[in-house]
């Protein structure tokens, strides 16, 4: 089976491939919704965050086992505070990487040709070792920051410190087996991603009529 993990900065486009991807019928391991999942209510990341940070956040409404945490809370928290963010992620990312691993034995075990792992952070956390191929989705600074600072809750400061805490988008191109540039019109972008994975035999639905 191969592993083809896809990446990019945030609001590079990364989710729209994503979705071109699962309507090519190949199966998309979505990291951002694994935290999703953990930080619901009864997640099995709450109450190990409530313990680290709610003594932290007091008179803040950082969420309990019931409604789950606030993600909006706790990001604010955490992406202005490095160790903090670090913290955070010694809980998060053990959990991630056990819900990516039952997502790969399963697809091992009906032996599927391939499946994609979106991880806005794979070089970061070392994702990549695991990946047979690597796809990066990038677009300019000017379209990334307008894309992020049009999202609920998000700020300049807070897009700042984004940035900082992921390695630079060109560094993450030359990683890559296949860059795809947003920037462009999204049927040009698809076509170069349908393209790539024909060319290393990822069976895909609908392809033909998509190339057409």
């Amino acid at each position: 089976m191969k592993v083809i993990g896809l990446t990019g900065s945030i609001a590079a486009g990364k989710s729209t491939v994503a979705g071109w991807i699962r309507d090519l019928g190949i199966a998309v391991h979505d990291a951002d919704a694994a935290v999703h999942e953990l930080l619901s209510p009864h997640g099995t990341a709450v109450d190990a965050i409530l313990a680290e940070f709610e003594p932290d956040l007091a008179g803040h409404d950082i969420g309990n086992l019931e409604k789950g945490i606030n993600r909006q809370a706790l990001g604010n928290y955490v992406f202005t505070r490095p160790q903090a963010r670090k913290q955070l992620e010694s809980i998060l990312h053990p959990l991630v990487r056990q819900h990516r691993d039952a997502f790969l034995d399963r697809y091992r075990a009906i032996a599927a040709p391939a499946v994609v792992l979106d991880v806005p952070l794979l070089f970061e956390t070392g994702g990549d070792a695991i990946c047979d191929y690597v796809i990066v989705v990038y677009a300019s600074a000017t379209t990334t920051a307008k894309r992020a600072l049009a999202r609920t809750g998000m700020t300049p400061a807070k897009f700042a410190a984004i940035l900082a805490s992921q390695i630079p988008v060109d560094a993450k191109k030359k990683w890559a087996d296949l860059c795809l540039d947003s920037d462009l019109q999204p049927d040009a972008t698809r076509q170069d991603l349908i393209k790539w994975l024909a060319a290393i035999q990822v069976p895909m639905i609908g392809s033909d009529q998509a190339q057409s």
